[in-house]
């Protein structure tokens, strides 16, 4: 989607259906949280108009993609902005096709001269490539050559959680920048001006909360409390945020806790079915789980146990990114945990 057709659609949606992750999106790169350095390497290239290729990665929610969209307004201001932008999210757009068809035919139109506050803007357009990590290594080849063929009038920035599934050819012609997971502090500020400005009241308890479903993800954090605005109107409580969050409540953590501990195979079944039955999401339950075996005096489980089973949860976790069955991974997970337990008690 181009920068224009981005801004007509958010232009032409009531503004109480905006999300807010649009609606308090950084405008500046100076309203980016939690990443000076990276703001700091940035400032020159505004300043002179001069963006080499760019690489943004880390972990979801650290501004990323709001960083490049406000260096960007930065650079060509708000009318040439929606001309010399293209934004396309790579992991559904991942094909060799798109490169040869989207992003070449962009990359190669010139650009006219033009100037903002009277200073000239630079020869280029920019294209902007989230979830570049998706893109398959074919189209990451054909895009390196796109690149090196259309550099005099196009910047390319991709944007990623996992550098490692860039192709080095392609990588090295970036300037890479590593986004930091934003700190408690960071994300707290951020989250309290948005409630302000939403004329929400938001429990201490209910933030820490956030805070620790979240880890550290402003997008989902925002989201959620757009979400959980809705429960109580102008309140926001603990459970507003773990209803909307769809976390496990601790008294399913603690069913799951006891059945594990049983040793009796018909209660795994049994407490699998209630599992299921609730809804939760498979991932949600590995997460709580994780944070139990490994919280201090929580974990029936001695050290060597605790390692196997942290190996089969994240064998689980890849095995739900794949596509499996959630429920024969669940029961499956919580009969390797059964196990392990009774090997214990077997020593």
């Amino acid at each position: 989607m181009s920068a224009r057709e981005h801004g007509e659609e958010l232009a032409a949606t009531p503004a109480r259906l905006i999300p807010w992750v649009e609606k308090y999106r950084p405008r500046t790169v100076d309203e980016v949280s939690h990443q000076e350095e990276v703001i700091a390497a940035l400032r020159s290239s505004i300043e002179s108009g001069k963006l080499p290729h760019l690489l943004f990665y880390g972990p979801p929610g650290t501004g990323k993609t709001s960083t490049i969209l406000a260096v960007a307004k930065q650079i060509f201001g708000p009318v040439e902005y929606r001309k010399r932008v293209l934004e396309l999210n790579a992991s559904d757009e991942r094909g060799i096709s798109v490169v040869r068809e989207k992003v070449k035919g962009f990359a190669s139109t010139t650009v006219g001269s033009a100037t903002l506050n009277g200073k000239k803007l630079p020869p280029f357009k920019l294209i902007i490539l989230d979830e570049a990590d998706s893109m398959s290594e074919d189209a990451q080849s054909a895009l390196r050559r796109t690149m090196e063929l259309y550099t005099r009038v196009t910047r390319f920035c991709l944007v990623c959680n996992y550098v490692s599934r860039i192709i080095e050819p392609l990588a090295s012609r970036c300037a890479k920048f590593r986004f930091q997971p934003l700190s408690e502090e960071s994300f707290t500020r951020k989250i309290r001006e948005v409630a302000a400005a939403e004329k929400l009241s938001i429990e201490d308890d209910a933030m820490n909360t956030l805070v620790d479903v979240s880890k550290g993800d402003m997008r989902k954090g925002i989201t959620l409390l757009q979400s959980s605005s809705e429960y109580n109107q102008g309140s926001i409580t603990v459970e507003s945020i773990v209803e909307t969050a769809g976390v496990p409540p601790e008294e399913f953590m603690d069913k799951i806790w006891d059945t594990i501990q049983s040793k009796n195979f018909n209660n795994l079944i049994q407490c699998a079915d209630e599992l299921q039955a609730e809804g939760f999401a498979l991932s949600a339950l590995i997460r709580r789980f994780q944070e139990r075996l490994l919280a201090s005096g929580e974990s029936p489980f001695p050290d060597t146990e605790k390692a196997a089973i942290m190996m089969k949860l994240g064998e689980v976790d890849k095995a739900i990114e794949d596509g499996a069955n959630e429920d024969l991974q669940l029961r499956a997970f919580l009969s390797f945990c059964m196990q392990q337990h009774s090997l214990v008690q077997a020593a």
